[in-house]
């Protein structure tokens, strides 16, 4: 695996587009000062992830992009690109090719992506330190940066070495581990807490519980003794219905009986009525005759007296002469009223007044015969034309007469029988009525039967038992009393209880719940606990191992490239323990317990003891400029040569050594550049020397930072200009 390309896009003073091709081996950035070549380094470790804006020269991330000249505008955006040649597998992914980029804008939002894929830093962090590769080891060395190592507090050199030799994961799953497990510890103590404050409360519900459990258990023998008792008296209820069912049955049939007749009756009754009006018809209007004769008669009284005033009139007549207009006037007034008297019922009347007018005319006819002979035999004939007008009439009132007997007749049977079928009807309601209400209290004492039946059924459905097994429970009972007695005992220690609130029943319930869950989850907790402990315990002791390891190979190889670059000498790291940490440990009643104990190895720093030739050095700070870069870049060759890392990125480390010393350098990076990529800013001869890709960078008038393909040769005459294809 290698840097196959960085591009830069507004990133610093790379205003446009710009693209490093990168060698396997070792590539050289070289320029003047001031023209951006410390800015590739900047972005390579930006990319990374870095986020201390002093490592990148950047008092905030506006900084970081391009601000502008005056012949060129500023940048909205700045963002870098790092491609890795991923052909080994290096990185655990399945891509031949892995880049990796990051975005910032002026607005201060920040986007990475890895495979054009957008992660998180965090994503981005982690993906590097699985394969050793991050900035805080030396995979990136800045400028003035090259006696970093010594520096570098004793726990930042740890950090140093741990992150070169690959042991960074394991600080990171420890770092992780260790924060779960301060979580588990606050889940754990919450949850502890809330059983401590459930408790007292459960154990309330719980004798609460208790005393309705024993509720149940007196609620199971009532309904035993309930079940008993409602059988016996179901059997005596069944006795007194089977006795009363052929009373009811009889009284039933009656009843339907006397239905069938009051129908009947009440046909006839709807017939009577039916024809009642008619009969108050007729019998209404025989009243209107009756009172029209009453008012004739007397209109014919009057009459018949104006007729007798005549006829006495004619009596005392001067020569007793009559004239035959007013014979005929009287006749035919005598003949009226008998006509208007035809259709009335009075017979008698008419027959007193006809007989009163005959003998008035017989004698006004007789005067006028003595009176009047001459006119004799007129009269005499109209005499036998009235006579015989008189017989009609006496023929007319005999019909009249019987009329009025048939009439009568009729009148007094329909009367009889009205009263006759009236009374029947009247009398088969007052039967029908006492029937009903003897009906009615046979009904109703059925029905309270079927309903004692009915609840007493539902009384054994609710004490869940079959009514068919209920029904069959043995009335064999040689005592019921006793069974009664039993029942109100029962039931008063149920009163005594009080009934049960479900509310509180329910409650206990999810108490209940609650408490099982939170004692499963105390459990669950103590368990991740112990394994987070173990987890924890494991990565120090691995971390331990492999750091205890990895530094005494690396001291073999300090030594042996500090003697290189000191010709002699001897030089080695040491852990210095100072640190002690306050951990928790279980007491055997499984109780958490705070101990103190010393961390050895995988707390301590790092320390350097140095013994150079000719020289009596008591500290670090008594290094020159030279020897503290030739003492970091001993521990850099030992480093590398214990943990090869994938590259490294070097701005002028060599920029304090003589020439002697330069030659070494560039000599050991000849060395591993088969095993490690290099790039590196360098003014320096014979640096470059030793590169198998130069890049020159330039700041031209516009401000903005230009890459340049060069040969060796420009560099020696400092002529750097564009390789024209």
């Amino acid at each position: 695996m290698y840097l196959r390309k960085l591009e830069l896009l507004g990133f610093k003073s790379f205003a446009q587009k710009t693209s490093f091709d990168l060698s396997a081996g070792v590539t050289a950035i070289v320029g003047p000062n001031g023209s951006g070549k410390s800015n590739v380094i900047d972005a390579i470790r930006w990319v990374l992830g870095e986020t201390q804006s002093k490592n990148i020269r950047a008092d905030r991330s506006e900084n970081l992009i391009f601000s502008g000249t005056a012949q060129k505008a500023r940048s909205n955006f700045a963002e870098a690109v790092i491609t890795f040649d991923n052909s080994t597998n290096f990185f655990p992914v399945d891509f031949s090719e892995v880049s990796v980029k990051r975005r910032v804008t002026r607005d201060g939002k920040s986007s990475y992506f890895i495979n054009d894929s957008e992660v998180r830093l965090k994503d981005i962090v982690d993906f590097f330190a699985q394969v050793r590769l991050g900035t805080r080891g030396f995979s990136i060395i800045n400028q003035g940066n090259s006696d970093l190592f010594i520096r570098a507090s004793q726990i930042e050199r740890r950090m140093m070495l741990e992150e070169v030799l690959g042991l960074r994961q394991y600080h990171i799953k420890k770092k992780e581990a260790e924060r779960k497990l301060e979580s588990t510890f606050l889940n754990l103590e919450k949850s502890s807490s809330l059983v401590e404050e459930l408790l007292p409360h459960l154990r309330i519900l719980r004798r609460q519980k208790g005393k309705w459990e024993k509720y149940g258990e007196l609620t199971s023998e009532k309904e035993l003794l309930e079940a008993q008792y409602f059988s016996y008296k179901l059997g005596k209820i069944k006795e007194s219905f089977a006795n009363l069912k052929p009373e009811v049955e009889k009284i039933e049939a009656f009843i339907i009986q006397e239905e069938k007749t009051l129908k009947e009756k009440e046909e006839v009754l709807k017939l009577v009525e039916k024809n009642q009006p008619k009969a108050d018809e007729g019998f209404s209007e025989f009243k209107k005759k009756q009172n029209d004769i009453l008012q004739k008669r007397s209109d014919i009284q009057r009459e018949l007296g104006k007729l007798e005033a005549k006829a006495e009139y004619l009596s005392h007549t001067p020569k007793n002469q009559v004239s035959q207009s007013q014979l005929l006037s009287l006749i035919n007034s005598t003949r009226d009223l008998i006509t208007k008297l035809l259709d009335l019922n009075d017979i008698q009347i008419i027959k007193q007044e006809l007989t009163r007018a005959k003998e008035n005319l017989g004698k006004t006819l007789e005067g006028d015969s003595k009176e009047n002979e001459i006119e004799l035999v007129k009269l005499k004939s109209q005499k036998e034309s009235l006579m015989m007008k008189l017989e009609e009439l006496e023929t007319q009132l005999k019909t009249l007469d019987n009329s009025e007997d048939t009439l009568t007749d009729k009148l007094k049977d329909f009367n009889h029988r009205f009263k006759l079928a009236y009374q029947d009807v009247e009398e088969q309601k007052e039967k029908i009525r006492q029937l009903q209400t003897q009906k009615n209290r046979f009904g109703f004492e059925k029905e309270k039967i079927e309903i004692r039946r009915s609840d007493l059924a539902h009384e054994a459905r609710q004490n869940e038992r079959n009514l068919e097994e209920f029904e069959n429970t043995t009335t064999d009972i040689q005592d019921i009393g006793e069974v009664e007695t039993k029942l109100m005992r029962v039931r008063g220690v149920l009163a005594s209880i009080g009934d049960i609130d479900q509310d509180v029943m329910k409650e206990a319930q999810v108490m209940e719940e609650r408490y099982a869950f939170l004692s499963v989850q105390i459990a669950d907790l103590k368990e991740s606990s112990q394994n987070l402990k173990k987890l924890i315990n494991d990565l120090k002791e691995k971390l331990h191992k492999e750091f205890t390891k990895n530094l005494k190979e690396v001291n073999e190889q300090f030594n042996e490239y500090f003697r290189l670059m000191f010709n002699g000498g001897k030089a080695r790291l040491y852990v210095v323990k100072k640190k002690r940490l306050t951990l928790l440990n279980e007491s055997q009643d499984g109780e958490e317990v705070k101990e103190t104990e010393e961390e050895e190895f995988d707390e301590g720093g790092l320390e350097i003891e140095l013994s150079i030739p000719r020289k009596n050095i008591k500290g670090l700070d008594m290094l020159s400029g030279g020897e503290r870069s030739l003492v970091s870049i001993a521990v850099l060759f030992a480093l590398i040569s214990v943990s090869p890392p994938p590259f490294l990125v070097l701005d002028e480390i060599d920029a304090a050594l003589d020439e002697n010393n330069t030659k070494r350098f560039s000599n050991l990076i000849e060395n591993f550049s088969n095993k490690t990529q290099f790039i590196l800013v360098t003014h320096n001869r014979a640096t470059m020397s030793c590169a198998s890709v130069l890049y020159g960078v330039t700041m031209p008038a516009d401000g903005t930072s230009k890459l340049l393909s060069i040969k060796l040769e420009d560099v020696e005459t400092s002529k750097l200009t564009p390789n024209k294809p």
